[in-house]
């Protein structure tokens, strides 16, 4: 059964964005998050095995929130920020960690 065509994304920019922040945005989400935790508990060890097996879930669920979004630029610009946060998050986290 073909989708109703009211619901499909007619401007190909918007439905760039959506994707544009859903793969790769997605994965460095995923990736920054996993990152902040291990710097930020000083488990590095437990953080990693435990990527192994979170990854692909909060991919998976990073990936389709901005295709729930009317406007796929306003997505990507609030991905582009929760990875510049996180990165500073862990970028602090290192110069802070005394060891």
């Amino acid at each position: 059964m073909p989708a109703n065509k009211k619901y499909l994304e007619t401007s190909g920019w918007q439905r760039f964005a959506k994707i544009t922040a859903a793969f790769p945005g997605g994965f460095l989400i995923t990736v920054a998050l996993h990152m902040t935790l291990a710097v930020w508990t000083g488990d590095h060890r437990t953080i990693l095995v435990t990527y192994a097996f979170t990854l692909f879930l909060v991919w998976i669920t990073v990936l389709i929130l901005p295709f729930l979004f009317r406007n796929g630029w306003k997505c990507l610009a609030l991905y582009t920020g929760i990875i510049l946060l996180l990165s500073l998050l862990i970028y602090w986290g290192k110069s802070v960690q005394i060891n």
